[in-house]
């Protein structure tokens, strides 16, 4: 069996995208699945057609041009025919069995034109409704006219797909509740590829002891973010609970490593609220680097807000968290519900809530022992069902269907 992958972006581009992509890609090869693979346009590499990057090759589609390609939103749309092209082309040479594409739309738009001319079957795959993410970006509004048209064109490429999978429960209900049947999708959630995350000791974090010394936070107690400064990730929320969990821990901190959007505004708020040195802001910092800082913290937070995002799609950070045996607290948006019980695989608090945030942090850190009961359970959980082999062996079935 050879399946044909379809990428906005892919390897070495949108790292933390592409994170999925490269787990899926290498897990289905592991189970004997041949993977072939097409990038869009939209990875900007213009200058090389066929680029193999560790060990996955990809053919990359030609730049967009034209009048069309100036046009807003319908430049978007222009990206397609390019895509079609480069998807023929890849068909007869690499005689793939299925076209798997994953989100955007407009990759699904162009596997479905280009599975009509092969007669191959197409699965599509979603991650995250763009739209959704346009709005927190500030891209578009919600049920303006770029809203609504993305919309309709992801629920016609679903209508037509041979099949749909979806990153987690919360995609699939909404799709469910626009019609289509409960049959027609297979949920592949996100996972760990649990071989690479040790669980981080106490002598870890006497080995990190100079790199603390630097953020002094030497005898503090550390709250924690690693990842992207995005609005839906409430990290003002944490910052907000700050001058209550001081107020009761003089020895708390709060320990943001990364970058984002909005970066400038949360160093603001910080000025404004007057906790300059209790929030350490580290900037982004190397990979490699990460469990250095990973080390550090006893309580890792992810405050994201209420919205259709959060709601509806489950991210990486707390499983990566449990992976390395670190308790997290996150707010009870859906998509952390997914991931996380309260009280046994991690802690939830009401979502937008900064008040019920402080509350919880300040027992959590006066109950040490209670931060500890979740941790091997938060590990178990992503080491016996939340690890990419478990999440990648239920494409199987749903291929051989199609090949049948």
């Amino acid at each position: 069996m050879k399946v044909l992958h379809v990428f906005d972006h892919s390897i070495p581009l949108h790292s933390g995208y592409t994170f999925r992509s490269r787990s899926i890609l290498k897990q289905q090869q592991a189970l004997g699945i041949e993977t072939c693979h097409v990038t869009s346009p939209k990875h900007g590499n213009d200058q090389i057609e066929v680029e193999e990057v560790d060990g996955l090759k990809f053919y990359r589609s030609a730049p967009i041009s034209g009048v069309m390609s100036k046009l807003p939103v319908l430049n978007q749309l222009a990206y397609v025919a390019p895509m079609v092209a480069r998807i023929l082309e890849v068909i007869e040479i690499e005689k793939p069995d299925i076209i798997h594409a994953h989100s955007p739309a407009l990759n699904g738009l162009a596997a479905l034109k280009a599975g009509r001319k092969s007669g191959l079957p197409v699965v599509y795959e979603i991650r995250a409704f763009w739209e959704d993410a346009a709005v927190d970006h500030g891209s578009c509004k919600e049920n303006d006219l770029r809203y609504r048209l993305t919309r309709k064109m992801e629920t016609h490429v679903v209508r037509h797909a041979s099949a749909v999978t979806t990153i987690c429960e919360g995609l699939k209900g909404d799709l469910i509740n626009r019609g289509f049947p409960e049959s027609k999708f297979t949920v592949i959630g996100n996972a760990v590829n649990i071989e690479q995350f040790d669980v981080i000791t106490a002598q870890d974090k006497t080995n990190n002891a100079d790199l603390a010394e630097t953020l002094e936070l030497t005898g503090c107690d550390v709250l924690g973010f690693l990842g992207s400064f995005y609005a839906y990730e409430g990290l003002d929320l944490a910052i907000k609970a700050m001058p209550a969990i001081l107020a009761h821990n003089p020895k708390a901190r709060l320990l943001l490593v990364g970058g984002g959007p909005q970066e400038q505004n949360l160093k603001q708020l910080v000025t404004l609220l007057g906790i300059e040195g209790k929030v350490i802001f580290t900037g982004r910092v190397a990979h490699s680097e990460v469990g250095k800082y990973y080390s550090l913290v006893d309580l890792l937070v992810y405050p994201r807000k209420p919205m259709r995002l959060t709601e509806l799609v489950t991210p990486l950070k707390p499983l990566e968290a449990m992976a390395q045996g670190k308790p997290v607290i996150a707010s009870d948006v859906g998509g952390h519900r997914e991931l996380i019980i309260d009280n046994e695989t991690g802690f939830l608090f009401q979502a937008g809530d900064d008040e019920q945030l402080s509350e919880r942090i300040v027992e959590l850190l006066d109950d040490k022992e209670k931060l500890q009961s979740v941790l091997v359970n938060g590990r178990n959980y992503v080491e016996n069902i939340r690890n990419w082999k478990n999440s990648v062996s239920n494409y199987l079935p749903l291929y051989n269907s199609l090949i049948k």
